[in-house]
Formats: C-alpha cells, structure tokens, sequence
C-alpha cells in the first residue's frame, strides 16, 4: 500500500494540503499561531486519526458497539534535536457493550496502527482507555 498527497505554501504566508478531497489549511507562520494547527499538531492529530479509526476497525472484528470514542493527546516536544520526546494519550469509548474488552482493545490498537507502530520506534508512547457508559 502505497499514500500520496500534495501540499504548498506561499511565502510569507499559510500552507495547505490536498487529501483525497479534503483541504487541510495549517499555519507556518508565525501569525497564525494561534489559529491554525502547526505541523507538529498536525502529526498528533494523525497520531490520533490512527487509534480512532481502529476503533472503528476493532469494534467489527472484536463484536462490540460503541456510540464515541473521543481521543485527548499530548506531547513533550525536545529542543535539540526538535523532536517529540514522549506521547500521551486518553482514549474515551462510550458503551454500554459488556463484550468490550479493553484491554485487548488497546493491545491490537498498539499492535495494529499504522502511524502507532511508527512513532513508537521513536518516541515513548503512554495511553490509557477508559469505557463510559452511555
């Protein structure tokens, strides 16, 4: 399997990217700042794409429902290198299934995420599931 998107940028200005049919606008200037998403947020809302989709993937194959998954990430960022150090992430599932199996929910969503089993060759990852009942 092979990915591919475009992306470009004008000076002195923002940057966008071309995904399939989405159009994602980012900042890389310092006035946006405070209004778009920088690249390193963008790699975390990868990061985070990742583990719901496999949400979505494991509830078929494990034979759960769930109503949301909702995802809270954080990172430490190192300086020299620039690099993100360590990874920490919250994954809420709302669901009243008694066959969720969270613990092996979270071990085939370590096992299995593409951008996951990516960034864990380099960074440390901490995460924690918790199931709320609708």
């Amino acid at each position: 399997m092979t990915y591919s998107i475009t992306a470009q940028s004008k000076a002195n200005n923002n940057a966008s990217m071309q995904i399939k049919q989405s159009d994602i606008n980012f900042g890389t200037t310092k006035a946006s700042a405070d209004t778009l998403a920088n690249p390193a947020e963008l790699f975390l809302g990868s990061f985070s794409a990742c583990i719901l989709k496999n949400v979505e993937r494991f509830s078929g194959l494990m034979k759960f429902e769930y109503t949301k998954a909702e995802i809270t990430v954080g990172a430490t960022r190192l300086e020299k290198p620039p690099r993100m150090d360590q990874i920490n992430y919250k994954l809420k599932i709302y669901s009243d299934d008694d066959s969720l199996n969270i613990n092996l929910l979270k071990k085939n969503i370590e096992k299995f995420g593409t951008i996951y089993n990516t960034v864990s060759q380099c960074c440390a990852i901490n995460g924690m599931i918790i199931k709320i009942p609708n």
